[in-house]
């Protein structure tokens, strides 16, 4: 596994396991969506392999055929290398002990008004890895909330973390801003709850990277 620079900038989020949050370049954010909004009409629909209740969910990269998706990939390989490069990075600087990574998926939800993502895990050819999220278009006014402006969640994100008990911190709804992007593993479940803006709809993208490691192994004190 190749290293990974430490010092790319990130915070992290720990709900019993770790999210780390970084910001997208702006060149790279920029050519993502270029491609899609170019290609969508020719994008792969991913609706077959996703529980999302989301009608445009289209596919940049899929890295073997299977039963639901062909092998295909609308990034170029310098992008590709970039989402390797970060999930990488959350692997070194949480120090696990990996014997192999393959990045398996990429894919783009367009989330129109009421449309939502219901509470769900990831996995990709395997049972174990790292997940993302990526924001690509944020409506500024995500419509009206049903009952408490002062703590709305309309168009949230919300990660639940896999720890329990009094005293723990197990659930994070990262800010709503374009060119934030999240990693975390696969069985973190999470879920994106529906917006009500009528004009402009909500556009994310997912990535998934298998990990195998060694689960005896553990941070050394």
């Amino acid at each position: 596994m190749a290293i990974s620079d430490f010092n790319i900038p990130h915070r992290v989020t720990f709900l019993g396991q770790r999210v780390n949050e970084y910001e997208v370049p702006q060149d790279i954010f920029m050519v993502i969506n270029k491609i899609y909004e170019s290609q969508v009409t020719n994008l792969p629909s991913a609706n077959k392999q996703l529980v999302g209740k989301i009608k445009k969910e289209h596919s940049l990269y899929n890295a073997e055929d299977n039963s639901k998706m062909k092998k295909h990939r609308a990034l170029p390989s310098y992008i590709l290398s970039w989402f390797e490069n970060l999930f990488i990075h959350y692997l070194n600087v949480h120090d696990f002990p990996v014997r192999r990574i393959h990045l398996n998926s990429i894919w783009v939800n367009e989330m129109e008004p009421h449309e939502y993502n219901p509470v769900h895990i990831h996995q990709g050819a395997l049972f174990t890895g790292l997940s993302s999220v990526m924001m690509l278009k944020i409506p500024k006014d995500m419509g009206p909330e049903i009952v408490r402006e002062d703590a709305p969640s309309r168009g949230a994100l919300q990660l639940i973390g896999n720890c329990a008990g009094d005293f723990t911190k197990t659930d994070f709804a990262p800010p709503l801003k374009e060119r934030g992007f999240y990693i975390f593993p696969y069985d973190i479940r999470h879920c994106v709850y529906p917006h009500n803006n009528p004009s402009t709809a909500r556009r994310t993208l997912a990535a998934n990277m298998d990990v195998e490691y060694d689960a005896t192994l553990g941070r050394q004190a």
